[in-house]
C-alpha cells in the first residue's frame, strides 16, 4: 500500500461467515483512493474478503452515515490475492516477516498479522506467477504454512499443475 493521503478512503465490504465463524468478522474495510465518481481504486490487500485484489476499482454507495459500501468491480487489476497462514515457529513476528521476505523477491508484496498468524500477498500480473505457485505448494508440502487464493486470474489458474 502507498502511504496514506487526504484521498484515502474506508471502503467497506460485506462478508458471509461460515458455520466455523471464518472469516472472523461479517464486514472487512479497506483502503482505497476515491476517484471521485462513485469509484474507488482498492489500496490495500485484503485479509478476508473473496474476489477482489489491490488496486482493483470497484463501486460504492455511500449510506446516511456516510459510510463506503463496496459494490461491483467495475475493473480488475489483474492481481492476485493469496493468502497464508503461517504455521513454522508458531507463525512467529519473525516467521511471517520470513515470508513475506521470501515472496517479496519474486514479485509480490504484502503484509502480516498477528491476530491470526497471517499473511497476505498482492501479486502483481508481471509476477513470476508459476514460480510463486511452486514455492506456496513446497511451502505446504513442507508444512510451513497453508494457503488459499482470495482472487485470482486466468493467468494464475493456468499455472496449477493438476
Amino acid at each position: 500500500m502507498t502511504s496514506i493521503s487526504g484521498d484515502h478512503v474506508k471502503v467497506h465490504f460485506r462478508m458471509d461467515v461460515d458455520e466455523g465463524g471464518w472469516p472472523p468478522a461479517s464486514v472487512e474495510s479497506l483502503w482505497a483512493v476515491d476517484l471521485g465518481d462513485g469509484t474507488v481504486r482498492l489500496d490495500n490487500t485484503p485479509w478476508f474478503v473473496r474476489g477482489v485484489a489491490s488496486d482493483d476499482i470497484v463501486r460504492v454507495e455511500i449510506d446516511d452515515e456516510g459510510v463506503r459500501w463496496a459494490g461491483e468491480t467495475v475493473r480488475s487489476s489483474e492481481n492476485c490475492t493469496i493468502r497464508l497462514i503461517v504455521l513454522k515457529d508458531g507463525g512467529s513476528a519473525a516467521a511471517r516477516q520470513s515470508v513475506l521476505e521470501i515472496f517479496h523477491k519474486i514479485g509480490t508484496t504484502g503484509e502480516g498479522i498477528e491476530r491470526y498468524r497471517m499473511v497476505a500477498l498482492d501479486v502483481p500480473p508481471e509476477a513470476d506467477l508459476p514460480r510463486i505457485r511452486k514455492l506456496l505448494e513446497h511451502g505446504a508440502a513442507e508444512g510451513w504454512w497453508h494457503w488459499e487464493e482470495g482472487c485470482v486470474t486466468a493467468a494464475w489458474r493456468s499455472t496449477a499443475t493438476d
